[in-house]
């Protein structure tokens, strides 16, 4: 112990911790801190992933946030080594900046594995009300007044008395960016506080010159010249001499900064991806000396494969395998003149005569913290048709997936089986056979649908040539066609690559053949379901994989999604990555427009959203307290699923795009429309008045007697 700091050591970390916030449970706090799986919040996803939890102290539970750094690579484990880690660094920088009085969130944990390779984590306490420089500038250069609290010339002053106090200190923090810094309006007669964080790269101990010290200042981005004059002559105060000179070097460094930015980028950009794939620290990596096919691990936050292999490893497997994809793309271009005549074919029939409304479901995991909660969750959604995979490499898993399956099953639920692949299983056809065998005889009884195979055109799944796949569903059909009335589904191929789907349905198989056509059509990287992709929005992408589906040489007509959602901003948890992540009331808005684009359409079986409970994607948030809250979409979906009850869809009203008026008719004859625009909010004449409303989760809105109506990105629900 030193002061107000004392050592950690345990079986695989070592570090510090203050003493003021120590654990109440030391041993059990260092595992829950380093464990992703319990953040509370994502507050920063990008090359270093941050989260907040709770932990409970001797003083009292306090919120933390967590940045974890990795440490994988020869120059990191030298730097190390040498220098110590990021994390390291960071807090003996916040304890001589805690030592000058510069504000900065307490440091509360310093956690290093042992392992060299190992990630380091840094745990402070968690600011509330302090806004990140970053947004607050960004709102003053474009002219808005976002933060009331923060007026501009009292943060000038504040930011640049904080600064030169720093430097005073004789501390270089080398990375001032608008990301690192945090500012909090406490009250209306002080200045606000300015915290300083990413102190990894400071230096400690050195006089600073006008030289040093403006390359700090320039990093900020302050565009307009009367606020740079204040904060240069703030932060100058006492020291006017060469004040001129002093200007001309900030805007020159300041410029000369914008520039480089804006071209490492850019000399970035066609280089990302040809290195070694960074992963998550949670993750693991590779098996040593794995060959590039077998460079896959399973990431337990976003329930799906990693794949370790680089761009350039993957293009050298792709090569080797030319032989094979010419063969694909001969099938596909064959097919495509039939393909594409029934597409046309199937576009001039939409909408032609009324339809019953179904098929929305939904997919379904074990959840062995509350299944009953799991149950109610299911019941309470109102939704009959439920999709549960399978994870044919984890037989630990078996049991609780029949325990599942069975009780559904009882409960008058429709059940779906997926059959996933990973990369030893492909290798392995005894072991795939005798899988299959056991999945057969233990799941039949409740249900007699299965999906074969997983995302067959991602390579982190484990099938690189499609004729792998083909095997797999070789030694399917001979386990699972003994058993009457099982229908096999396939090929399940991912995101709008319908090409490889065209393929995969058209190449000579020798006898096997699917009965209907599954794929997990994934739309959210291109945002909104009515933003088109190619030239095809949600409705022509679901009409051209039925026009697939019924010109294929080795399935039946039947079109199922099986997978469907929009990641939301959680981080690792996340399966798609932070450029396509959406917030939750985005996603429940995306999830009732997509259900009626895609159903609406009659030409879709099924639409699955993968899946009930999960963080970064799911109908319901596992919170850290145990408890499973139901999230905007999963009330969007059940109010989808109440509004549409044994209803018959009538096609779209007039309405031009973005506007969408779909007319419903109830059970009991009545007109429903379900009304959204994909644009900014309009006003729309309606055919008749309003007799009663609900938002898209449910909620009464009052438009009673109203011919008129403003519409937005959510659901409006009107009876006429």
């Amino acid at each position: 112990m030193s002061g107000d700091w004392e050592e950690l050591r345990l079986a695989t970390v070592r570090g510090e911790v203050a003493t003021a916030w120590r654990p109440v449970d030391l041993p059990a706090a260092v595992e829950r801190l380093t464990d992703p799986a319990t953040a509370r919040e994502t507050v920063h996803w990008g090359r270093n992933y941050l989260y907040s939890t709770l932990l409970a102290t001797e003083a009292g539970e306090i919120e933390v946030v967590v940045k974890q750094f990795r440490n994988r690579g020869l120059k990191k484990r030298l730097r190390r080594r040498l220098e110590g880690s990021k994390a390291e660094k960071h807090w003996r920088a916040a304890r001589a900046l805690a030592a000058a009085g510069i504000s900065t969130p307490d440091p509360v944990l310093l956690i290093e594995s042992l392992e060299p390779e190992g990630p380091s984590f840094l745990v402070t306490r968690r600011l509330e009300g302090a806004v990140e420089v970053r947004y607050y500038l960004r709102a003053v250069n474009a002219g808005r007044d976002d933060f009331p609290q923060l007026r501009v010339t009292e943060f000038l002053d504040a930011l640049a008395g904080s600064l030169r106090r720093l430097h005073d200190a004789h501390i270089w923090h080398r990375d001032v960016s608008v990301g690192n810094l945090l500012v909090e309006a406490r009250d209306a007669e002080s200045l606000p506080v300015v915290y300083y964080l990413d102190l990894n790269r400071a230096r400690l101990g050195r006089r600073l010159g006008v030289w040093t010290r403006t390359r700090d200042l320039c990093r900020l981005r302050i565009f307009d010249g009367e606020q740079q004059r204040r904060f240069l002559a703030a932060y100058w105060a006492g020291r006017e001499r060469g004040m001129p000179w002093k200007r001309l070097l900030y805007q020159l460094l300041h410029k000369s900064f914008l520039w480089r930015t804006d071209f490492k980028d850019w000399l970035r950009k066609p280089f990302r991806g040809i290195g070694p794939r960074s992963a998550h620290a949670h993750i693991p990596a590779a098996a040593a000396g794995s060959s590039a096919r077998d460079r896959t691990v399973w990431d337990r936050l976003s329930d799906q494969p990693h794949q370790h292999a680089s761009r350039l490893q993957r293009l050298g497997v792709r090569l080797a395998d030319a032989a094979s994809h010419l063969g694909e793309t001969a099938a596909f271009l064959r097919a495509s003149p039939r393909i594409w005549r029934r597409y046309r074919s199937l576009r001039r029939d939409l909408y032609a005569a009324p339809s019953p409304w179904s098929g929305v479901g939904v997919a379904v995991r074990p959840w062995a913290r509350d299944p009953d909660g799991l149950l109610a969750a299911v019941e309470d959604l109102g939704v009959r048709d439920l999709y549960l995979r399978l994870d044919t490499w984890d037989e630990s898993a078996r049991d609780g997936e029949e325990e599942l399956a069975r009780e559904l099953a009882a409960r008058g639920h429709a059940l779906t089986f997926g059959i996933p692949q990973d990369r030893a299983l492909v290798r392995d056809p005894e072991r795939w056979r005798e899988a299959l065998e056991e999945i057969a005889r233990r799941f039949t009884p409740y249900g007699r649908r299965f999906q074969i195979g997983q995302a067959i055109n991602r390579s982190k799944w484990g099938i690189w040539r499609y004729e792998e796949y083909r095997e797999l569903l070789a030694r399917a059909e001979t386990v699972l066609r003994g058993r009457p009335g099982i229908e096999l589904l396939g090929p399940a191929v991912i995101d709008f690559e319908l090409y490889a789907t065209a393929a995969v349905l058209n190449l000579p198989w020798n006898g096997c053949r699917l009965d209907g056509v599954s794929s997990l059509l994934y739309v959210d990287r291109r945002g909104a379901p009515e933003r088109a992709q190619l030239g095809f929005d949600t409705v022509g992408k679901v009409t051209l994989v039925k026009a697939i589906a019924e010109t294929s040489r080795n399935s039946g007509p039947g079109s199922w999604i099986t997978e469907v959602n929009w990641p939301l901003w959680e981080g690792p948890h996340a399966p798609a990555g932070r450029k396509v992540a959406v917030s939750e009331e985005t996603q429940a808005d995306y999830l009732a427009r997509f259900y009626l684009l895609a159903l609406g359409t009659g030409l879709v079986e099924r639409v699955f959203w993968w899946q009930l409970v999960a963080r970064g994607y799911g109908l319901i948030c596992p919170e850290e307290n145990g408890t499973l809250r139901r999230r905007p979409a999963f009330r969007a979906m059940r109010t989808l699923t109440e509004r549409l009850a044994g209803a018959t869809f009538h096609g779209p009203a007039a309405a031009r795009s973005p506007v969408r008026l779909y007319r419903f008719e109830t059970p009991e004859r009545a007109t429903r429309l379900a009304a959204w625009t994909s644009g900014d909010p309009v006003t729309v004449p309606l055919p008749s008045p309003v007799r009663a409303a609900v938002d898209r989760d449910g909620r009464p809105v009052d438009l009673a007697g109203r011919r008129r109506v403003e519409l937005t990105g959510s659901v409006l629900w009107l009876d006429l």
